[in-house]
């Protein structure tokens, strides 16, 4: 190729790697392209985040409170305050204290070539019906009120796990996994014995060494923060 050919093109390849550039830029927006790369540090901030936003939440909830308090009174606000009031406990959102339950469930240390016959890694690990399995015996034996790991949660509170990580609430947690409920012990322990779901769990506590541990503590649980607004599935419009 001639000179004056390079000479021309030369231009063109600079302005083509220098859109290049700018696009990049643009979509990043200053972060990796390849988050998988750093996936810890994103689960991470997100953590720090949904710490922040709880905190929000508290603040705002305290100024509700305050503001309110501060309000002369009237009897349609009184009765307003009293129907809250009466169902703030059941709703999860006052604190509680008690006699309580804990279930604490850990994955296996065992390696896989020591299973039985047909034995997987999934055998190894604490999966969501797991958790979601001891979360639903318990409200069905009783519990008036329930902690999953260090949070609050209620009937409607989802349970979801990525590998062996568990989601909630926008938080992420490893094993050990914790259920504490507040209620009648034995009726407690009672529905853990006889739940389907748990039943199954138990079964590869002897056959792969998953942790199964059940104790009788004192409970004392903050109010609940999470949201209480339902979401469901809708069907896609065609």
């Amino acid at each position: 190729m001639k000179a004056p050919q390079w000479r021309m093109l030369v231009p063109v390849v600079a302005m083509g790697a220098g859109v290049l550039f700018a696009v990049s830029a643009s979509t990043s927006q200053g972060d990796d392209l390849r988050p998988g790369a750093n996936l810890a540090g994103v689960v991470q901030n997100a953590s720090n985040k949904v710490d922040g936003q709880h905190q929000t939440v508290r603040n705002l909830r305290g100024d509700i409170q305050r503001l309110t308090a501060g309000q002369p009174s009237t009897s349609r606000l009184g009765e307003l305050s009293k129907e809250v009031n009466e169902v703030a406990p059941a709703a999860g959102m006052r604190p509680a204290t008690g006699k309580a339950l804990k279930v604490t469930l850990t994955d296996s240390t065992r390696d896989v070539s020591s299973l039985p016959q047909g034995g997987t890694a999934d055998w190894l690990v604490v999966h969501q019906q797991d958790v979601q399995g001891v979360v639903n015996a318990l409200w069905r034996g009783g519990a008036s009120a329930m902690m999953l790991m260090d949070q609050r949660v209620i009937s409607t509170s989802a349970v979801r796990c990525v590998g062996n990580t568990l989601i909630l609430q926008g938080r992420v947690y490893s094993p050990p996994f914790t259920i504490t409920a507040i209620g009648p012990t034995e009726d407690l322990k009672k529905a853990l014995d006889t739940d389907p779901a748990v039943q199954n769990y138990r079964a590869y506590v002897d056959l792969a060494g998953l942790g199964y541990d059940v104790a009788d503590v004192k409970g004392k649980f903050p109010s609940y923060e999470g949201s209480l607004n339902l979401r469901h599935a809708q069907p896609v419009e065609r």
